[in-house]
């Protein structure tokens, strides 16, 4: 395609067949090509400025043309030139022909377009303070501490002085296998600033790397900042985006296309910058510089920038060489904030097969050695020098790990902030559970504490004493663990034997929960609840995780429960007498299998905590009641299914979607049956039923749906003062389906133990072929972390002492 008198080459011309939906466009040297079926007639090239041109197509299975386009001109006339943009569309758009160009070839130019794939790969991430910091050691009791805001940067943000207070370099080499899929990082070298024991560096890692996580620019979806973004080139990006061509230049004999993108409606959770895209055929991303507008509905993210760039490698293959994330975070527009950063640099690409037995075991592992290589090691291989004040960084961590008065301040935040008082090797603690009340103990107070590190990487000791005032009865839990694999219990991938004794007062259906859920704010319930129950259970566990993700629990329970409060175990054998049963024993042993495909998590010293992601957790749990076992009065067995996944529906947010079933077999009374959870707090519960009574069903059999589904502010940000307020909207349904065998329901079968009752009425029931429904609708993000639920209840409205509304609180922190 070229001009028809400088005989230049012609880009960017629209090629349309009549009758066809095949089309496309001419590269950088004018070249098109493109397939016809045998109906197809004509095609029609066109471009603005040119009078468009016409050739007939012949039979023949093979033809090339070399089309002339001769300049239009036109005698201009006056005219008025009114501020109002045209109307956008996507038909006859050279930007979006481009870009659908880009998503038809996806598949071979993003990662995973090669068999295989290796690399070295340099990660460094840093966090900074603004200026405002500093006003903090004006107090006196802080000047010691001025020396560490003074680690000025003036190049990360132009025109902005930055404190750097957190650095991580990381070097590793990465490969990949196509087929079956896998990923393996091995990590050389780490090196990280080190503020203490109060300060979970390996927590904060974990957090910052949850946030500035991998972006994939070829993914159909983009996660930042916990955030699901639609990417401007996924399958659906033209529906979403619009695109513009700025520019074209030439890079390496390479014509590069500068395309545009924004979204169309600026409220939307999308984002905006440009791309660079090549015109030599395969229309590959060179380069990416993205970030979101301020109409955006986030929370404490005021910026965010994003720059990648590509360079050319084995095979022709355009890979990511550097990438550059900057984000700026304040609670409020005003207050002090802190700045983000994480840099990747890649190195050595590689396409040679790699054998099998390198993907073995963990996705990710580190030399033994990888935290303690020398300052020589990093001076070569680091391919960035540091500047002056990223070495400062680490040089005043150490400074401030000699400041008496930094120990005592951070064990003053950590007792705040975690709720545990450090005493050498032991934390005493959680602080919340100290004081509580209900209505069999009264008042109850309660003393715990956990062994740390100092003591032992591989034993722990976690435990409470508590005592309630009103039935004069001490409770007590004791679980010692021991690592196998000189880990941490809390460190990925388990492996570990656990001992658990728990003597303690509990709601029936929650008795197997042995965390402690005594605390003040769980104190205050809906309505009355007087069935409770004594538990005394012994656990044995071993806990063996794979790098794969997959793991096993195996395990054997005692568990001998008495009913308290109101609750009482009866049968009827006759009108004349009642006969009580003081307690039920049960001996059983387990297996659990679970299975989460690329889980991700917060690992700190003394927890592990699941992040989300778009993969399914699966898990499948066997109990075998024997009777005998332990003094266990029953045989049965127990099975247990349950799933879960978060769904992402950008730009319509994400669903959390839970799907549970059970059965049980053997014949038992009500109390072993299975009792589903029931919520009579104030604060709303995405696992339990929030307007079910506690043990208001039985069942022995059962399948249960729970959906929570998050719109983002989709709706919400179309109203200003919504919009304003940065609301969001959320809508909640749990379903659950079962029922109860004849011979384990005490109505149909007079040997059994009666259901229980509340002031002489029944108030526990079977599932009688009708579900049980739930559903709300909510706002959250109020003052950005409030969520507030109006629930209605539509089934099963005539059991006494019910809720038919309810509207529950609770907290939710995102961005």
């Amino acid at each position: 395609m070229i001009d028809s008198a400088t005989h230049a080459p012609l880009q960017f011309v629209s090629i349309a067949i009549k009758n066809s939906p095949e089309g496309g466009l001419t590269d950088g040297k004018g070249n098109f090509s493109i397939i016809a079926d045998k109906t197809a007639k004509t095609i029609t090239f066109s471009i603005t400025g040119y009078h468009p041109a016409v050739r007939v197509l012949s039979d023949e299975p093979n033809q090339t043309f070399m089309i002339r386009l001769s300049k239009s001109y036109t005698e201009l006339q006056d005219v008025i030139v009114n501020a109002k943009r045209g109307r956008y569309k996507n038909k006859n758009n050279p930007a979006v022909d481009l870009i659908r160009h880009v998503i038809a070839n996806k598949s071979r130019n993003g990662p995973g377009a090669t068999p295989y794939s290796s690399y070295k790969e340099y990660e460094k991430t840093q966090m900074f303070t603004d200026s405002s910091w500093i006003r903090i050691t004006q107090n006196f009791l802080l000047k010691k501490f001025r020396f560490f805001f003074e680690n000025t940067d003036t190049t990360v943000v132009p025109g902005k002085s930055l404190n750097s207070v957190y650095l991580q370099e990381t070097l590793s080499d990465n490969f990949f296998r196509k087929s079956p899929e896998k990923n393996k990082k091995l990590i050389t070298a780490r090196k990280t600033v080190d503020y203490g024991e109060y300060i979970d560096m390996k927590g904060i890692y974990g957090a910052l790397k949850y946030l500035f996580n991998d972006i994939n620019i070829y993914d159909n979806n983009i996660s930042a900042f916990t955030m699901e973004f639609v990417s401007p080139i996924s399958d659906l990006a033209p529906t979403f985006y619009m695109y513009f061509i700025r520019d074209t230049v030439v890079e390496n004999g390479v014509s590069i296309v500068k395309l545009y993108f924004t979204p169309r409606n600026p409220e939307d959770l999308l984002f905006r910058g440009t791309l660079s895209i090549t015109l030599d055929g395969n229309y590959a991303v060179t380069g990416v510089d993205l970030g979101v507008s301020n109409h955006v509905n986030m929370n404490y993210v005021r910026n965010f920038k994003l720059l990648q760039h590509f360079e050319i490698g084995p095979g022709e293959h355009y890979h990511l060489a550097a990438s550059d994330m900057l984000a700026s975070f304040s609670p409020f527009p005003r207050s002090p904030g802190l700045y983000g950063e994480r840099k990747i640099s890649i190195r050595e690409l590689s396409d040679s097969v790699l054998p099998d037995q390198l993907f073995d075991g963990s996705a990710i592992d580190s030399l033994p050695l990888s935290s303690h290589q020398s300052l020589l090691f990093w001076s070569e291989n680091r391919p960035i020098p540091l500047s002056p004040s990223q070495a400062k960084t680490y040089s005043n961590a150490d400074s401030l790990l000699k400041l008496r008065s930094y120990k005592r301040l951070m064990d003053l935040a950590t007792l705040y902030f975690v709720g545990y008082k450090s005493a050498g090797k032991f934390d005493i603690g959680p602080i919340r559970t100290f004081y509580s009340f209900n209505s069999v103990e009264g008042q109850r107070l309660q003393f715990g504490g956990r062994t740390n590190y100092k003591l032992s990487k591989r034993f722990f000791l976690d435990g409470y004493l508590g005592y309630g005032f009103k039935d004069e009865r001490f409770k007590y839990m004791l679980t010692g663990s021991y690592s196998f694999n000189n880990r941490s219990v809390y460190s990925y991938p388990f492996n570990y034997v656990q001992v658990s004794y728990l003597k303690d007062l509990k709601n029936p259906g929650q008795e197997d929960v042995f965390s402690n859920g005594n605390t003040f704010l769980s104190s205050f319930t809906r309505g009355y609840n007087s069935n409770w129950l004594y538990s005394d259970i012994l656990r044995f566990s071993y806990v063996h995780e794979f790098g794969n993700h997959f793991s096993y629990i195996l395990g054997t329970k005692y568990w001998r429960q008495q009913p308290a409060g109101s609750l009482v175990y009866v049968k009827e054998p006759s009108p004349q007498q009642l006969d009580t049963i003081p307690e039920i024993t049960t001996g059983e042993i387990s297996v659990t299998l679970r299975w989460a495909p690329n889980e991700q998590f917060f690992e700190s010293k003394v927890s592990r905590r699941d992040i989300i992601n778009k993969y399914p957790i699966i898990s499948f749990q066997y109990s075998k009641g024997i009777k005998g076992l332990y003094g266990g009065q029953y045989d049965y067995d127990a099975y247990r299914l349950n799933i879960s996944k978060r769904v992402f529906t950008s730009p319509l947010g994400f669903s959390d979607i839970r799907l549970n079933a059970g059965y049980l077999s053997g014949t038992l009374p009500f109390p072993l049956l299975i009792i589903p959870p029931a919520n009579r707090s104030y604060f709303y519960s995405s696992l339990s039923y929030n307007l079910m009574n506690v043990e208001e069903f039985v069942v022995d059999h059962y399948a249960g749906l729970n959906i929570d589904h998050f719109f983002n502010g989709f709706f919400f940000n179309k109203v200003p003062l919504l919009k304003k307020l940065r609301l969001r909207e959320v809508i909640a349904a749990k379903i659950l389906y079962g029922g109860l065998r004849s011979e384990n329901n005490s109505e149909n079968n007079s040997s059994q133990m009666l259901f229980p009752t509340t002031n002489g009425i029944t108030s526990t029931f079977t599932l009688n072929g009708q579900p049980y429904v739930e559903a709300s609708v909510g706002i959250y993000n109020i003052f950005s972390f409030i969520r507030i639920d109006l629930i209605k209840r539509f089934t099963y409205l005539y059991h006494p002492g019910i809720s038919k509304f309810g509207v529950l609180v609770s907290t939710n922190f995102s961005f």
